[in-house]
């Protein structure tokens, strides 16, 4: 019975992740900001149908994402729910995870397909909530640590940036972290590159409407074929474990590197062995690499595919193997670890 009370919860998640989209879709969740709420007064406030809305809200209350009061028959948002579902660009924002999770499980039958003749997905075959979804899931942590933290954890890293040198941002996706460098740090001038080509696209849109297109860049290029060193610094966020030749890409990165250059590594947070995993972030990353990043790695020519759970010895050994030889773990957080790696 303990085992079905577990599978009842889960069968609850998962049919509820299809809510949480439409409550952050339908604006849903950002007119709860507006106070206490009946059904009735949020459909109005949202330009949505007042029975639709009835359902959700009671679904939503069973799942601990909204606060109903019983005396009055209003439904609100605590602090802690307002913070972690209505603003896209704050340090956690939960319905961008549950796009990314909808998305990814739209290739079903491929990825069944796949588990039985050991073929590969590439990322360009995804569903485009997988993009979009994947930049709001990963977006905020970088919001809330890459500049405050992490950057500043890289030996004299931050100093040179300040100063102005060239940057290489590789598979930066719609690059959201190329943006958040870009305008941290007017000085330096920084360069995206990822194999998507319609991310690439989305990216130097980002930047455009930012303002930052003087200083960010993107081409359409593989972490094996980027150019424009050498570079003081590169980084690669959560894209690693994603590649068929991770060790290619190192080799490459230390050849477009500066000789005193830093390589900043933003991988999955994990341990070394699948028992130091079994967890709730572990199993979150296991799942969505069994959708999403074997199946990218394997779809492209190199032999590797790391996993989103590889841990700390196997980045260890790609660097070493590719002819770095300074490697530390320079900063962590629930969800990624970040490797600062020297020639």
């Amino acid at each position: 019975m303990e085992f079905v009370q577990k599978f009842v919860g889960d069968l609850g998640a998962t049919i509820a992740a299809g809510g949480v989209v439409l409550g952050d879709r339908l604006g849903l969740y950002r007119g709860l900001t507006a106070g206490p709420s009946s059904p009735e007064e949020l459909a109005e406030r949202t330009g949505t149908a007042p029975r639709y809305v009835e359902e959700w809200l009671r679904g939503q209350a069973a799942g601990g994402y909204v606060t109903y009061d019983p005396a009055s028959g209003r439904y609100s948002l605590t602090e802690e729910q307002a913070f972690a579902l209505t603003d896209p660009d704050g340090p956690v924002f939960a319905p961008g995870a549950f796009q990314l999770a909808l998305g990814a499980l739209r290739a079903q039958q491929r990825i069944e397909a796949a588990f039985r003749s050991g073929e590969g997905l590439g990322w360009h075959q995804h569903d485009e909530d997988v993009f979009a979804g994947c930049e709001r899931f990963f977006r905020p942590g970088y919001s809330a640590n890459l500049v405050t933290a992490w950057l500043p954890a890289l030996d004299g890293v931050e100093e040179k940036l300040r100063g102005g040198v060239r940057v290489a941002d590789v598979g930066c996706g719609h690059g959201a972290s190329t943006a958040l460098m870009a305008a941290a740090y007017p000085a330096s001038v920084f360069t995206g590159s990822d194999l998507h080509a319609d991310s690439v696209d989305q990216a130097r849109k980002r930047v455009a409407d930012a303002g930052l297109d003087s200083r960010a860049r993107f081409e359409v290029a593989g972490a094996q074929s980027f150019t424009g060193g050498p570079y003081e610094l590169v980084t690669t966020f959560d894209a690693l474990h994603d590649m068929g030749d991770p060790l290619g890409a190192a080799r490459h990165v230390r050849s477009q590197l500066a000789a005193d250059g830093t390589w900043m590594i933003v991988e999955p947070a994990a341990g070394d062995s699948v028992e130091a995993n079994l967890n709730p972030v572990g199993r979150v990353y296991y799942s969505f690499s069994a959708f999403l990043c074997v199946p990218n790695a394997l779809s492209q020519e190199g032999g590797y595919s790391l996993g989103a759970q590889a841990g700390e010895e196997p980045i260890r050994r790609l660097a070493t193997d590719a002819g770095f030889t300074r490697f530390r773990r320079a900063a962590e957080t629930p969800f990624n670890i970040v490797y600062e790696v020297r020639p």
